[in-house]
């Protein structure tokens, strides 16, 4: 049984999060000893379907005509391509959150969100995965034979296999859901919050909106992606595709800097997955240094600059 992975693109073009999820299915796929097949949705070229060999994938399926939005039209199609698969993998990605649940559904089997390991057991298929908004790691059992596991954002790495081979089949398909997409709006940014190795991300002590220029030089320097807390958002000196936080987006970066943030515990439980937090900030009883690795107390107006000055001077 092969063990099958959603290979989400954009504009045509897979991110990271898509490479995650074909790394995690290939590691997978050994421990069955079994090949890994590849869906994906929408027109992709060549060049850009070869790539997944790269991470392991055997074949791909490429299916243009088809939405990804549209969740009905895209887990009927997978229901066809799913049978003679053990385990369905997808990263986290809104779209796949749509797809999952329906797929699960259609097919009578269970499904783990969260994941982040690879299964300590196929009979039954028992992974890890973190739960209570990530404070806790939790042992979970699909007891159906079949299983959908989603990882868990930045969860798992990307591991090349250095094969680079792998079949790639053209599928032309008709729309066959009843969802009609009206349109899209896409979030502009220099880099995707839920892909961010780093984030810098700020709060109601930078005072104005017009104080976010230094958030966002010391997130270019970083090669980072900004982020805010939800009163920001709220009050709009910030685009809400940035807000992070249990109401906003879940991230788990390798760091996340939280400068003007005190740390309401709805901010904490969307970035407490992050691998190393840093806290600034004037208030030394500030929530967020509790949970902080590093903190520094004090005005963001003469930190940031400073933090700014040196990793420049690094750089030179």
């Amino acid at each position: 049984m092969s063990v099958l992975v959603y290979t989400e693109n954009w504009k045509g073009s897979f991110r990271k999060s898509t490479f995650e999820a074909v790394s995690y299915a290939n590691e997978t796929a050994k421990l069955l000893g079994t090949d890994v097949i590849a869906l994906s949705f929408g027109e992709v070229s060549d060049d850009e379907l070869a790539k997944l060999g790269n991470y392991g994938v055997n074949k791909v399926f490429s299916a243009s005509g088809i939405n990804k939005g549209d969740s009905q039209a895209t887990s009927s199609f997978f229901a066809e391509y799913a049978t003679d698969a053990k385990i369905i993998i997808f990263a986290s990605t809104y779209t796949s959150k749509m797809i999952a649940p329906r797929l699960a559904a259609r097919l009578k089997i269970g499904m783990v969100s969260n994941v982040i390991s690879i299964p300590l057991s196929m009979s039954p298929i028992t992974v890890s995965r973190k739960a209570f908004s990530g404070k806790a790691i939790e042992k979970a059992i699909i007891k159906t034979k079949k299983g959908i596991i989603c990882l868990g954002p930045n969860a798992f790495g990307l591991l090349e296999t250095g094969e680079g081979d792998c079949i790639i089949e053209k599928l032309n398909l008709a729309e066959n859901g009843n969802i009609t997409i009206e349109g899209e709006e896409i979030t502009n940014g220099k880099i995707s919050l839920a892909e961010a190795e780093i984030i810098v991300s700020a709060g109601r002590g930078l005072k104005a909106p017009e104080n976010w220029g230094m958030i966002e030089e010391l997130a270019d320097l970083l090669g980072a992606a900004t982020a805010c807390s939800k009163p920001v958002a709220d009050i709009g000196w910030r685009p809400h595709g940035e807000h992070v936080g249990q109401t906003g987006k879940a991230v788990a970066p390798n760091l996340y800097i939280a400068i003007g943030i005190s740390g309401a515990i709805q901010h904490l439980a969307g970035v407490n997955s992050s691998k190393v937090m840093v806290a600034i900030n004037t208030d030394p009883e500030a929530p967020f240094f509790k949970a902080a690795d590093y903190g520094i107390i004090g005005d963001a107006f003469q930190v940031v600059p400073k933090l700014i000055e040196e990793i420049k001077n690094a750089k030179n």
